[in-house]
């Protein structure tokens, strides 16, 4: 303090000599350094009196008071002075969670409730908002660690929810899928590079062990450390990094002192103390168990979090206020740190105070727990680490009003406040003071840590309001930027030893109380969406930069940019190929897969590519960069096109398309998340020359590129660079685009300059994008720009020649300056589509599809991989139409010796873009007006069946990949081929949930896995289009082809990743799909007592509709109803079984089965349905086939009723009459009086899920009722029920005892996989699917004779809403539930595929049950 005098040195030395001082905790080094005028820093404490002539000795300085009156004269300027230097080598970046913040999935698995659920559910948060959902976090590990990725972060800390592992707080309560859970988080990221930083405890308490006191019960400190030691246990060997409490003091205050957070007790007097006090000792046996049980082996470190504000005193002239603000921090952090860190036991001021404050009133206001010696010694020193999370500072004075209240501030004698100009936030209670967090990180250093333990700051960041522009949020940048450096001049300036920093948080999550208003992430969360779609921040992008650079390096314009390193030779030139055939190898093809059925052809394949297999993605300059005049920019083509009205559906331009000519570091975010090996995007030519031409070079537009390609090949993705994709300088073609032969020199300027400038980064060059569509579009069609199109059988074969030409002399111009040098490949990115002949057999439709092929591929491919000419049936087709039409040469034109073998060989490898197959029929076209499209002679088809997709004519035809992959490998040698582009369109502004986007890839790259390891093909790599939803072409932003959702209408245009990213960036990384170990085919054999058994059903099988006085069926009245059946067929005679029992004998015998399931018919044995009149020849019939099938030791398997209701009991109300239970009886009753002696298998019906919903329901069965679907499939099913139950108790009660038989029921089921697995909504859908389905009947008799509680509260709540008084489903009574439960000796199933389940939403007004399943 200033008005203390200080000793001189000498005295000191004096002191010391005489052994009359003791100096402790002070490092000798730094004190030598200090010359007499400094202040002697807090570690210096005399311990025994000077002598009296020399200067009085007083009290040293605390290390509150030292840091304070370091920083107390700083002027404005040096405080805020921004530092420009980077963290120590090894600093870890990362960003943080918590479970109840983000996991959602409250109850899914078996989960157990929290404290924070508990509170949730009675509505003491902001809006009545729960966690319940939050961000979906249990069912979206791959979306987060995708983003981490993105972050390039180094660390993730996240926490272990304790109930979810042990759902009532206790081990034996284990749950093996929250240990799923975070196992596969845990290796998520370790598979991601990222170190996993685990907190066993974030405040969500099992909701049990609150019951049980929760904290204030000591035996919680046992429960805590066996939870730890089962985490240690589970997680330890790869989880390094143990944080035992995040932020104690909150849980002791908040959740025990103002009750703000749960469990919502207001005690600050004893509770919050009881509860810390607890904390403390579970903190230490937690660390000691680690210590002497498992550090041996898993050599992590463990930690605690703890949070405080920085105080600096209000008035700084007060020593009052300064007590105050050093009390403040003792109370804050010492309370917990002090423990931990120094000596085992609380702060003397906080004992003090408490002790001062209890004697001043009349009775104790605080009851602070006292640690015995022992407990001291087990508490002291139980940390690995000092984790820091920090956001905010405060004034403090000495509280104005002393009283007896049992509150915080009370207690403690202060008061807080903020200075006005303190930047304000969205959150009341955090003001942005960036200097405040260095002064902290200085006093824990001198106070707790010193050298021996590192600094952790495990927690800092800034919350946004919901609404407005959530992504633009400068403010957090600016927190995050001032904050960070603040840590760096600790580190630099103070020596402070931080060794990591942690944001918070990775995403927007439920911020207790106030529920999602306040938003903390990098990453929007869109909590109105049932995806909850994550969106980076422009923060997330700056904190990946940040995290990239290790700090604020001094920006340094350094142009020695660094070279990928390419040891490998130049690839050698592709041999010389002679001329295709007529037809070419596409007849081979069509051959060799034309005899596959359907069922082969889409067999799925698993398998992996090679090692060294290219995954990527692309984009191109004009659909992604925008800033279309920035910067000097020249205009191109396409530029000139778009800006005329009508051109561009909606007028959309590319003026600003993605933005990605200022949005670099977003690209590469989302390249680095996606974990792709290269990225192939195109070089805007009038970005770098603006007038086409190399006296114009835009220096901005060539750093652009230069800060591209290094930001890629410093996260060792591999740059794939076009020259050319369609955006030619409007400069040029103002002197006739490539019509002009100037351009071929221009276009060899422009690739010199591209070689010269970035070649030593690029290695893998394309000259052209798609020169079929610059040639045929754009002067043919005319519908691209330049939009010639007056001369189409022409021009477009001009052209052709001419791109040829350029394409050749760039390469050339590569291979002679810098091949040897540069060590890249060089090609062009071609386009095509695979056919198919409409009949193989027919010469003419086979001939038509090889001549699409080759005028659309071969038009390019054929002159550079084999001869350096056109393909034949390209030369001979022209050439004869154009003698038809009295021309005097062909229209195509010809190459010289010269320029064939110039342009032969013109390519290192050999790179296509494919999105759709078509069907090709020959077809004699017109000879007038001239047109390279009629020049094919073909009329192109598609199958109707063939998915579709946004734009029209690209259907997903995935088997034709494979077909076309294996043509290229027959017609052209089998080069190295990559897949340059390829991807499916979707018509819509949002698809996050893209699930038919996946499909596509799904089966494509199948298709080309198909290719590479079953027939041999030569294939290198595989891009998918797009990185990310652009500008479309023609189409502009309706037709969505991106792994990203870009919001174009949101100026900032933000990038989401859709699901199809994160399965791309799975595919990518096991460089393929192999074999689920779910999907391993299992070996092995059944029990001996197997039944293998076959099955049929009276009416599809018998025939005889009328036979020996059989009744109606309600089927025989359906199938004789026209267009009911497919083609008015019906079952009149159906497999006349009831004429050949013998020869279906005979085919069971030759199966060997043990059994044979099938039915009786209730009309051919009760003709009117009731027992009136017995059918006795109907009768006989079974008799004899059960006779005959046990004389062949086949035991009869027997179902009762299989769907033919007598249509004379249909007449009377069928199943929605009541009376049919009885009738069912009556029915039963004779075949177990009858067959019961033989039949010793017993089923009552088959499916009723199908009797009620398709026979009541959707009409589609008999009896075809669709009139009610909203309450008769529920009464059926409930007669149905019944009828089972009163048939089984029958022969339970009267028949089992004589007959010794079985008896149950068979009900009918798919499965149900949600659509979107990481989804809730979802996986709800699938749930509900399942318990609509077979738990409608399944529940009621094998679990509780009642519906299960999904249907009845779904039913219930949409009839209410309905207007209804009560449920459309019936109940049962107590005495029908005893009855109908248990009904059964075993459980008869049949299934016979899955479906992918979502939500449906439909309206009230609705009445059916779909509408009631919201499912499909």
């Amino acid at each position: 303090m200033k008005e203390n005098p200080f000793i001189p040195v000498a005295s000191i030395f004096q002191a010391i000599n005489q052994d009359k001082a003791l100096a402790m905790g002070y490092d000798v080094n730094e004190f030598l350094n200090y010359s007499s005028v400094h202040k002697i820093r807090p570690h210096l404490a005399i311990q025994k009196g000077l002598q009296e002539g020399q200067a009085a000795a007083v009290a040293p300085m605390s290390s509150y008071q030292t840091v304070w009156e370091t920083f107390a004269n700083q002027s404005e300027l040096e405080r805020d002075t921004f530092l420009h230097d980077v963290f120590p080598s090894g600093f870890l970046w990362g960003t943080s969670t918590a479970s109840f913040n983000v996991e959602g999935g409250w109850a899914e698995d078996g989960k157990g409730e929290s404290i924070w659920d508990w509170f949730g559910h009675q509505g003491h948060f902001h809006m009545n908002q729960t966690a319940n959902v939050a961000c979906d976090s249990y069912h979206k590990t791959d979306y987060d660690v995708y983003l981490l990725r993105g972050l390039q972060s180094k660390l993730y800390k996240f926490s272990i929810s304790w109930p979810r592992i042990f759902p009532t707080g206790i081990r034996n309560s284990f749950s093996l899928q929250g240990v799923n859970y975070y196992n596969k988080l845990i290796n998520s990221l370790l598979d991601s590079n990222i170190e996993p930083m685990v907190t066993l405890f974030h405040w969500d308490l099992p909701r049990a062990l609150q019951d049980l006191g929760g904290w204030q019960n000591e035996s919680i400190i046992d429960t805590f450390a066996d939870y730890a030691d089962f985490c240690f246990a589970t997680f330890g060997d790869r989880v390094k990094f143990w944080v035992t409490f995040h932020e104690p003091w909150v849980i002791s205050y908040a959740g025990y002192g103002t009750g703000q957070h749960p469990p919502g007790i207001t005690d600050p007097g004893v509770a919050s103390y009881k509860v810390a006090h607890s904390i403390i000792k579970a903190h230490a046996k937690a660390w000691h168990l680690y210590h002497d049980r498992y550090r041996s082996q898993q050599h992590g470190k463990v930690g605690i979090v703890l949070n405080s504000d920085w105080a600096e005193p209000k008035t700084p002239t007060s020593s009052e206020d300064v007590k105050a603000a050093e009390r403040y921090m003792h109370f804050m952090l010492g309370w917990f740190a002090h423990p931990i860190f120094v000596n085992g036991d609380y702060p003397d001021i906080l004992k003090s105070q408490i002790h001062q404050k209890n004697q001043q009133c009349s009775i104790p206001v605080a009851i602070l727990p006292s640690f015995s010696e022992e407990e001291k010694s087990i508490v002291q020193g139980t940390a690995d680490f000092f984790g820091l999370s920090h956001y905010t500072s405060r004034l403090i004075s000495t509280a104005a009003n002393d009283t007896c209240l049992p509150d915080y501030e009370n207690i403690v004698n202060f008061s807080q406040h903020v200075d006005p100009s303190w930047p304000q936030t969205a959150s009341s209670w955090i003001r942005v003071v960036p200097w405040g967090l260095r002064r902290l990180l200085k006093f824990v250093s001198q106070e707790y840590t010193g050298t021996r333990i590192p600094v952790y700051i495990a927690g800092n960041g800034v919350p946004t309001e919901d609404g407005g522009d959530v992504i633009n949020d400068t403010k957090r940048m600016d927190y995050f930027r001032l904050y960070i450096n603040e840590a760096l001049k600790a580190v630099r300036l103070d020596a402070v030893d931080v060794q990591t920093y942690i944001a918070r948080s990775l995403i927007d999550g439920f911020e207790g109380p106030m529920g999602y208003s306040q938003l903390f992430g990098l990453h929007h969360v869109n909590f109105e969406d049932g995806n909850r779609q994550r969106t980076p921040k422009e923060s997330a992008y700056f904190f990946s930069s940040v995290t990239e650079k290790n700090g604020f390096p001094k920006e340094v314009m350094d142009r020695s940019f660094q070279s990928l390193r390419c040891d490998s030779p130049p690839p050698p030139r592709l041999l010389s190929l002679p001329a295709s055939d007529v037809p070419s190898k596409a007849k081979v093809v069509w051959e060799k897969f034309s005899p596959q059925i359907k069922f082969e052809r889409d067999m799925y394949f698993y398998g992996t590519f090679p090692d060294d297999f290219t995954w990527g993605v692309s984009s191109s300059a004009y659909q992604i960069e925008g800033g279309w005049d920035e910067d000097g920019k020249g205009p191109s083509i396409w530029d000139n096109f778009t800006h005329i009205p009508g051109n561009i559906k909606n007028n959309e331009t590319g003026d600003i398309a993605c933005d990605s000519y200022n949005k670099l570091a977003a690209d590469l975010y989302m390249l680095t998340a996606l974990r792709v090996k290269s990225y192939r995007f195109s070089l805007s030519w009038p970005r770098i020359f603006p007038s086409g031409r190399n006296d114009s070079i835009n220096s901005h537009g060539v750093d652009y590129y230069n800060r591209l390609i290094n930001g890629l090949t410093a996260r060792n993705i591999t740059p794939l660079v076009t020259l050319h994709h369609w955006d030619l300088p409007q400069a040029l073609q103002d002197i006739g685009g490539w019509e002009n032969d100037l351009l071929i020199e221009l276009f060899d300027n422009f690739a010199d300059f591209c070689f010269q400038t970035f070649g030593d980064r690029v290695k893998f060059w394309m000259t052209f994008h798609e020169p079929f569509v610059i040639a045929w579009a754009g002067y043919g069609l005319g519908e691209l720009p330049p939009n010639v199109k007056d001369n189409p059988g022409y021009t477009p074969y001009k052209i052709t020649h001419a791109l040829l030409k350029a394409h050749a002399r760039v390469y050339h111009t590569y291979d002679r300056k810098y091949r040897v040098s540069q060590k890249g490949v060089i090609s062009l990115s071609l386009s095509t589509e695979w056919v198919e002949p409409k009949t193989l057999d027919d010469p003419r439709d086979v001939e038509a599809a090889d001549r699409y092929l080759q005028f659309n591929l071969g038009w390019f491919a054929h002159p550079i991989f084999k001869n350096g000419d056109y393909p034949e049936a390209m030369k001979w087709t022209v050439g004869n139409r154009s003698e038809l039409q009295n021309l005097p040469s062909s229209r195509l034109p010809a190459f010289t010796a010269e320029e064939k073998e110039y342009i032969r060989g013109t390519a290192d490898v050999f790179c296509f873009n494919t999105y759709t197959s078509k069907i090709i029929k020959h077809k004699t076209t017109r000879l007038k007006p001239f047109s390279y499209e009629d020049d094919q002679e073909r009329l192109e088809e598609v199958d109707s069946s063939w998915p579709t997709s946004a734009i029209t004519g690209m259907r997903a035809v995935a088997w034709g990949l494979r077909r076309l992959l294996n043509w290229i490998k027959e017609e052209y040698g089998n080069p190295p081929i990559y897949i340059t582009e390829n991807g499916v369109g979707i018509q819509t502004k949002s698809d996050v949930d893209d699930t038919n986007r996946i499909f596509y890839y799904k089966t494509y790259i199948d298709e080309a896995l198909k290719a590479y390891k079953l027939d041999g093909v030569n294939l290198r790599g595989y891009v998918a289009w797009s990185l990310m939803d652009n500008f479309e072409w023609l189409h502009g932003y309706s037709v969505r082809f991106g792994l990203h959702q870009v919001d174009f209408e949101n100026p900032n245009r933000p990038r989401t990743p859709k699901r199809s990213a994160v399965y791309y960036a799975e595919v990518i990384r096991n460089n393929g799909i192999p074999l689920p170990k779910e999907d391993e085919f299992l070996y092995g054999e059944f029990p001996k007592n197997f039944s293998w058994s076959v099955a049929t059903a009276a009416y599809q099988i018998e025939g005889a509709w009328r036979a020996d006085g059989k009744g109606l069926s309600i089927w025989d009245q359906f199938a004789h109803t026209p267009s009911k059946i497919s083609n008015d067929e019906n079952a009149d005679v159906a497999c006349d079984s009831y004429h050949k029992l013998e020869k279906d004998l005979a085919c069971l015998k030759a199966l060997q089965v043990s059994h044979y399931r099938f039915s009786i018919s209730w009309p051919r044995v009760l003709p009117d349905g009731t027992t009136k009149h017995v059918n006795e020849a109907g009768l006989n019939y079974y008799e004899r086939l059960i006779n005959a099938l046990l004389a062949s030791n086949i035991k009869p398997q027997v179902t009762i009723y299989h769907w033919d209701l007598p249509q004379a009991l249909q007449n009377v109300g069928g199943w929605e009459n009541e009376t049919i239970v009885q009738r069912f009886k009556e029915y039963a009753e004779l075949l177990f009086q009858r067959l019961g002696d033989k039949v010793k298998f017993w089923l009552t019906l088959n499916e009723p899920y199908i009797i009620a919903n398709l026979g009541y329901g959707y009409g589609i069965s008999a009896p075809g009722i669709f009139s009610r679907p909203g309450k008769a499939p529920y009464i059926v099913g409930h007669n149905l029920i019944k009828a089972h139950a009163e048939v089984w108790h029958l022969y339970n009660e009267t028949y089992r005892p004589k007959q010794g038989g079985l008896i149950s029921i068979t009900i009918n089921s798919d499965w149900a996989e949600p659509r979107n697995p990481d989804k809730q909504e979802d996986i709800d859908a699938a749930r509900r699917y399942v318990q609509f389905y077979g738990g409608w009947f399944a529940h009621p008799i094998f679990k509780n004779g009642d519906y299960n509680e999904v249907m009845k509260t779904r039913i219930r709540e949409r009839s209410l809403a309905q207007g209804l008084s009560e449920s459309r489903l019936p109940e049962f009574t107590e005495s029908e539930k005893q009855r109908i439960k248990g009904t059964f000796d075993f459980f008869g199933f049949n299934h016979y595929t899955t479906i992918l389940a979502y939500n449906l939403n439909y309206t009230s007004t609705i009445s059916s049950y779909d509408a009631d399943s919201c499912s499909t």
